[in-house]
């Protein structure tokens, strides 16, 4: 991706739209790697190119807002995070319509935000719209929609819906065990949050062999 930043900046100029392209896929690579402070100013710069050249509604400055606010939400920064996500959603929304793809990421990464900052009711009110546009498009076992399964188990486990919590977490297993196999890093998050829900719970016999299987894979791809 270095090499293509400087081949694209060195052929076609500094604050051509493909540059900010590129600078978006570098910053994002280097924010899921907790370099954050390497990424921050990558995906800054992308946001800043595309919104001069491309204009401030258009889709790919809500990539460029999507991602820079991920990466602030990533770093605690709510504040920050909290009016790109919700620009993001803005522009997609009008852009694509209230039944896209896209529109359900954003939806999705600001859920993600609201259950960090603790306002659950907002969270799960965003991430089950995320599913339900993701279900409508993509069908109901579609990898996708196994992240926001999870994280909705998540919120449901926090205020103590044990049972939902374990019909949305038993959904993601299975789509994770389909779609990436029965030893993937994937299939083991899941099967220890599943494991841990039913330890909170006090099922402890229906726990330790989750757990069990859980570290089982996480040792294997070590």
């Amino acid at each position: 991706l270095r090499r293509a930043l400087k081949i694209n900046e060195k052929n076609l100029g500094p604050d051509h739209p493909d540059v900010g392209t590129v600078l978006g896929h570098l910053g994002r690579r280097y924010g899921d790697d907790g370099k954050y402070a390497k990424a921050k100013p990558l995906l800054r710069r992308a946001l800043e190119i595309d919104d001069k050249a491309l204009g401030p509604d258009h889709p790919d400055v809500a990539v460029d807002l999507n991602n820079l606010g991920d990466l602030y939400n990533s770093m605690g920064e709510y504040a920050k995070a909290e009016p790109m996500l919700r620009r993001a959603l803005e522009i997609r929304l009008k852009a694509f319509g209230p039944n896209n793809p896209e529109v359900a990421t954003s939806l999705s990464n600001l859920g993600l935000l609201y259950i960090n900052i603790g306002n659950y009711a907002k969270a799960e009110s965003l991430l089950k719209r995320a599913l339900e546009i993701k279900e409508l498009r993509l069908g109901p076992d579609d990898l996708v929609l196994a992240d926001d399964l999870s994280h909705l188990g998540d919120l449901h486990r926090v205020r103590g819906n044990y049972v939902k919590a374990e019909t949305l977490y038993k959904r993601a297993l299975a789509i994770w065990e389909t779609n990436l196999g029965l030893d993937h890093p994937s299939t083991a998050t899941s099967l220890n949050n599943l494991g841990l829900l039913y330890n909170e719970t006090g099922d402890y016999m229906q726990a330790e062999p989750l757990l069990k299987r859980a570290l089982e894979i996480e040792e294997k791809t070590l």
